[in-house]
Order: structure tokens, then C-alpha cells, then sequence
């Protein structure tokens, strides 16, 4: 037999995990800063729910992975977090509004594998549900805003809204059975080319002459000022018009109206959030603001497209999945671990900073061991009682294999506790990087490794 995974999956070393770990941890530590809680649900989800016509829609599922119970109950694994709370709220509808959670956790899609796509992958959601209130959208990209400034990485937010571009197609008079083809296709700008959307539109069944009216307004441009108010002219839609005030309201609340994403103008850039005409968001939930994080590549020096993080309003799914008129309004962002780690990833290479092999803070060799090891954990566990990350030999190697043990993981500092040592109860402290060593007590030592 052939030890392999399978396809599109993939195992994350120690150096790794801990890279994703504190990622993970950052935008745990961001998401409480913003009062959510967090939330857990099953990766397995009914599969009648998965493909409920208000959840993910027809795309989502062509790569939604499908089996059977032993009870022959057709079952999926679950493609994103956001289907899994409407499902969750809608079976606890009496939940105090506006309820505010995040989640982290694996979801499946049996799609095409791509740099910084598998087919089982890391989702970090963040949601609010129960407020139409533009401030709970602008709050959203404020969280995204921390988040990538906490870990150094330069992005452009991209925003937008669905009943722009619903209302858009009303203008242009495309038919309603062809709208959500048209939303797909306008989604895919950013990955392949024009010519490929607009043979794609033309198969369709949408005119020539309609796809270049629709790519024309779409390329609008300007601050994000001068793009809403040349819009406001073109469009007349009820719909439109909506989400051109919904837009600017949002913008308002993270004081992002002026962002240009050209400097040849000889315009201020404010801020790092771009009103993107041409944003979609493929998924059919969406019902209003939409946004996607991708790296600012050119204040970053990394060429990556793919998105980092995305999200938006989906105010109908949970109302349907109850087959109630009672209106549960809803939002949020997910972050994308995978893509997230590569960038970061991408800029230790490029600074040459090696990433951390191991959590361990201090290594503790006892010599010799069979007259030390018990009084040498003692004085471990008393060091992790203090929350000093501590690990020891336990197999009494010697300190050169010790030593070199030490080295292979970067742990930064080792302690040496002999016979000697334990009588003065002062122990040699070595400093992995700088070679230094001094002998001190338990408190000193907390001391010289930071605690």
C-alpha cells in the first residue's frame, strides 16, 4: 500500500501549524475585541439544508461533497460556516437579537485545487444576526482592517452591494431567469479573462450590445466619491439607487469615502477600502453589502489574486429556511486561513526570518539523569506553573545530543541542572542565540526569558 493523502488535502507540520495557530489566534483575540461569541456546529449537515435554493446555490453545490447514511439519509459536508449558523438560528429563534458569533472550522468543496485552495480547508467566520443597521457592515471591515494590520499584511478592501448590481441589470433590462448567470460571470472578472466572460455571457443568451453597456459601467472609476456620484446618474433603479446609499452610508461609518486606487490623479489615499463596481460575491445568499480582503500587491511586492477574506449581507436564508415573514437580517466576514498563511509565509522567505519549529521556550537537560530527572521536573513543573512553555530530556541523551536536539527545534534557551546546581538551587541558563550563560534561581530565570 502507498501512503497518500487524499487529493486536495494536506498535513501541516509542526512549523506549520503553529504559523496557522497564530493566525488563528490573532483573529480569535480581534473577534472578542468586538464582542462575538464563539459558536460550534457539526462538519456533517443534511443534505436537503446544504442544498436548500436559499443557501449556497447551483455553483456551490457542483462541488459540495454528497453520501449516505447507513439509515440511506442523504448527507453533505459542510462547504462553507454560513448555511450551518442560518441553520443553527433557525432552530433557535428565540435567541436574544442581535446575536453576534464566530466560528472556526473545516469546511469541504470538491473543487478545482488551486495556490491557497484544497479541497479541505480552515474557514474563520465572524457574524451578526438581527440588525439591518449599516454600522454592524462597517464594523465588519473595521474588524477586517485590524486583523491585517496586526499581522503586517498589506490588502485592499473591496466593497460593494448586491442591490447595485440587481438593480443595474434591472436597468439594463436583463431578464430575470438570466440575472444570476450574469452575477456569476461578472464574479470571475478577477481570474479569467474578458474575452473568456464575455463569450461565456454571449452563451447565455445576453446580447452584445447589453454586455457592453454592463462592462462600461462596471469600469467606472474614480475615488470612491466620484464613482457613487457618477453612478447615481447612470442608474435609476429603485434597487440601485439603494445600494448606492447603503454603500456611501457604510463608507461614511469607516471613514473611507475618498480612497482612490490611482495615484495619477494627484489624489490623498485615506485608507485601504476601494468601492469595487465589479465585486459579486458568486454565492446566491448575498443580498446587500458585499466585500473581499485581497493583498495590496502593489505596496506589498507578492503577485497572489486570490482573495483573503470575504463576506457580506444575507438577510433572506434564515427567514426561508423557517418559511416565516419574520425578518432575521444578517451579515459577516470569513477569513481564509490557507491563503492568509501563505502570504505570511511568503514575506518570512523574503526576509529571511525563519519560522518557529516548535512552542517549546526552554529546554531543560538534567545531569546526570538518572540522579537529577525527578528534581529536575519539579522545578519544571514550577516553571509551568508560571506559564513558561518547558519541555525536557526524558531520555537522558547526553548533552551533546541534547544540545543539538535544542538547535534542531530553535529552542531559545536551555537549562542544565546537575547535582551541584540543585544544592545552590542555582541553574545554568543558556541562551541558544547569544551563547550567554549564568547561573540563576527559578525567579531569575523567568526573568531572562521574559516572564
Amino acid at each position: 500500500m502507498n501512503l497518500e493523502r487524499a487529493k486536495g488535502t494536506k498535513d501541516y507540520p509542526p512549523e506549520e501549524k503553529i504559523a496557522r495557530q497564530e493566525v488563528i489566534d490573532k483573529l480569535r483575540a480581534i473577534f472578542e475585541l468586538y464582542g462575538f461569541s464563539p459558536l460550534e456546529t457539526p462538519i456533517i449537515e443534511r443534505f436537503d439544508v446544504l442544498s436548500a435554493k436559499y443557501a449556497g446555490g447551483a455553483e456551490i453545490l457542483k462541488e459540495t461533497f454528497k453520501f449516505k447514511d447507513q439509515g440511506d439519509r442523504e448527507l453533505g459536508l459542510r462547504y462553507d460556516l454560513t448555511v450551518p449558523l442560518a441553520r443553527f438560528i433557525g432552530m433557535n429563534p428565540n435567541l436574544k437579537m442581535p446575536f453576534k458569533r464566530y466560528q472556526m472550522g473545516q469546511v469541504f468543496r470538491d473543487g478545482p485545487i488551486k495556490t491557497g485552495r484544497q479541497r479541505e480547508f480552515w474557514q474563520c467566520d465572524v457574524d451578526t444576526v438581527g440588525t439591518k443597521n449599516m454600522i454592524a457592515d462597517a464594523e465588519f471591515i473595521k474588524i477586517a482592517q485590524r486583523f491585517f494590520e496586526a499581522i503586517g499584511l498589506n490588502v485592499i478592501i473591496e466593497i460593494n452591494n448586491r442591490k447595485l448590481l440587481d438593480g443595474l441589470l434591472e436597468d439594463l433590462k436583463i431578464p430575470e431567469d438570466k440575472k444570476n448567470d450574469v452575477i456569476i460571470a461578472i464574479d470571475k472578472l478577477k481570474k479569467v479573462p474578458l474575452k473568456d466572460i464575455e463569450k461565456e455571457l454571449d452563451e447565455k443568451g445576453i446580447p452584445k450590445k447589453k454586455v457592453d453597456e454592463l462592462f462600461k459601467i462596471l469600469k467606472t472609476d474614480g475615488t470612491n466619491t466620484q464613482k457613487l456620484e457618477k453612478l447615481r446618474k447612470l442608474l435609476k433603479s429603485t434597487k440601485a439607487v439603494e445600494g448606492l446609499n447603503e454603500i456611501e452610508e457604510v463608507l461614511c461609518y469607516t471613514d473611507d469615502m475618498d480612497y482612490t486606487e490611482t495615484k495619477k490623479e494627484g489624489l490623498k489615499e485615506k485608507s485601504n477600502v476601494v468601492f469595487s463596481i465589479s465585486l459579486a460575491r458568486g454565492l446566491s445568499y448575498y443580498t446587500g453589502t458585499v466585500f473581499e480582503a485581497f493583498v495590496d500587491q502593489e505596496n506589498s511586492n507578492i503577485e497572489f489574486k486570490s482573495s483573503l477574506a470575504g463576506g457580506g449581507r444575507w438577510n433572506k436564508m434564515i427567514s426561508e429556511f423557517l418559511g416565516t415573514n419574520r425578518e432575521f437580517p444578517a451579515l459577516g466576514i470569513s477569513f481564509g486561513i490557507e491563503p492568509i498563511t501563505l502570504m505570511l509565509n511568503e514575506i518570512k522567505k523574503s526576509k529571511k526570518i525563519e519560522g518557529k519549529k516548535t512552542v517549546t521556550q526552554l529546554y531543560v537537560i538534567p545531569i546526570p539523569f538518572d540522579k537529577t530527572a525527578k528534581k529536575a521536573l519539579d522545578i519544571v513543573e514550577e516553571l509551568r506553573s508560571k506559564g513558561l512553555k518547558v519541555d525536557m530530556d526524558i531520555m537522558g541523551k547526553g548533552i551533546s545530543k541534547n544540545l543539538e536536539y535544542a538547535n534542531s527545534y530553535n529552542i531559545p534557551y536551555v537549562l542544565f541542572i546537575g547535582e551541584e546546581e540543585l544544592k545552590k538551587k542555582k541553574y545554568k541558563l543558556k541562551n541558544m542565540k547569544t551563547g550567554k550563560e549564568e547561573f540563576l534561581d527559578v525567579r531569575g530565570i523567568l526573568n531572562s526569558v521574559g516572564f
